[in-house]
């Protein structure tokens, strides 16, 4: 066998960790972290009102907390690839569009 200076482990650069992954991803889509927020948010409101649900059974008040988490996520990725669609549709053609006129 032949020995090669090729590496199976993926070496993690400073730019890699967690936030910066984050910070890139959300000026790509600026929906991603809203829909973090809002799913976040749903979580801590459902937590305190966990408390008080009154006669509300268990399990009615968890499916309430899980159905409003995934409508704020749903909600943030629709508004996100309109936004995307908006920039990429609208935006580009007009700018290249601009281009030509000004050459």
């Amino acid at each position: 066998m032949s020995s090669s200076n090729v590496s199976l482990v993926p070496v993690l650069t400073p730019e890699d960790d967690q936030t910066s992954k984050l910070i890139r991803k959300s000026k790509e889509s600026p929906f991603v972290p809203i829909g973090i927020a809002g799913f976040a948010s749903v979580v801590a409101f459902g937590l305190y009102k966990l408390q008080n649900r009154g006669n509300r059974k268990m399990s009615v008040h968890l499916i309430h907390m899980r159905v409003a988490a995934q409508g704020c996520v749903v909600g943030a990725m629709t508004l996100g690839v309109i936004y995307s669609m908006y920039k990429e549709y609208v935006v580009k053609p007009r700018e290249q569009k601009n281009a030509l006129l000004h050459k």
